[in-house]
């Protein structure tokens, strides 16, 4: 989970731009918007910076006929529907497509995201309980033949809810976790997806047909072309949805890609310490704090620049 999730800021711009453009402004709506841009520098800032990007497209659809244009300025649309309709009729340069395409641009269109720090439990549409780790996405695929979260960053927690005509799965790059009656986790790891089995059990499987069956307290990492089974217990894994991150002797590269969607700004480490040995509990809604505990029981110092960068470096 390195990239970093989408600026809460520029989501407000996104969605101050469709209500704006949907035709359908009244005075209140201008006076809220003018609020806003006064509220922090950094909003005047990002709503221009917006308005270069997407302005012109956006100008474009507006003269479009009404059989276009209606469904794409529409205030009650989500930024999703309003950008990717924008792809789909080709008025996305090309930096803004590769920038759909990025993370941070398939957080921005996914179903359900987070942002920095931000956890969300939500129930779905079948009951199921779904819990989101921050800088998390998720696009939802419900039928009348199954049900399919696709996990495009991050992690989640799911409670399945029974319902024997319709499988549920939890899709990522590497491969699936089926639900077979069960509470568990995936996580999106760099090059690879984490499964835990918190309750009952789960089958997860390979593009290619490998496939596992896990029981509770059971979990495996999926590869490209191969499942790891893991021996130890990874259910401590879980505890962020409590606002804690429980670490066993973990490279401390680790962990700080843990804290990274609980941050904002940049925060790096150096290589020279990545793999020094990390055990304990961090809290994750003060990542000050539990940077601070690192640098008490490690060899390694930590450089703030304002919010916007912080450094990891060794020790003398």
């Amino acid at each position: 989970m390195k990239s970093e999730a989408l600026d809460p800021v520029v989501e407000q711009a996104i969605d101050w731009m469709v209500r704006l453009r949907s035709g359908r402004v009244d005075v209140r709506t201008e006076d809220a918007f003018q609020n806003w841009l006064n509220a922090a520098p950094g909003h005047a800032h990002t709503w221009q910076q917006l308005q270069s990007r997407l302005g012109e497209p956006y100008d474009i659809v507006r003269r479009a006929p009404s059989a276009l244009r209606e469904p794409l300025l529409q205030p009650t649309h989500g930024r999703r529907d309003v950008l990717r309709g924008l792809v789909g009729v080709g008025l996305l340069g090309g930096g803004l497509w590769l920038a759909a395409r990025s993370d941070s641009g398939q957080t921005l269109l996914a179903d359900l995201h987070t942002g920095t720090g931000e956890r969300r439990n939500l129930t779905l549409a079948d009951g199921s309980r779904l819990s989101l780790n921050a800088g998390s996405a998720v696009d939802l695929d419900f039928s009348a033949g199954q049900r399919l979260l696709r996990l495009r960053r991050g992690a989640l927690v799911v409670q399945v809810a029974t319902d024997p005509s319709r499988p549920f799965i939890v899709r990522t790059e590497q491969g699936d976790a089926r639900a077979l009656g069960t509470r568990f986790l995936v996580e999106r790891q760099d090059e690879s997806t984490r499964v835990v089995v918190l309750e009952h059990s789960v089958r997860v499987s390979l593009p290619t047909g490998s496939q596992l069956d896990l029981q509770e307290g059971q979990s495996a990492v999926l590869h490209a072309a191969r499942i790891e089974r893991l021996d130890s217990d990874q259910r401590f894994r879980a505890d962020w949805q409590e606002g804690q991150l429980s670490v066993l002797d973990e490279p401390l590269d680790a962990v700080i890609e843990a804290l990274r969607p609980y941050r904002r700004g940049l925060l790096r480490l150096d290589p020279q310490i990545r793999n020094l040995r990390v055990q304990g509990v961090f809290p994750l809604d003060d990542s000050d704090r539990a940077l601070n505990a690192l640098a008490e029981t490690l060899p390694l110092k930590i450089e703030r620049y304002g919010p916007w960068l912080t450094l990891i470096r060794p020790r003398g």
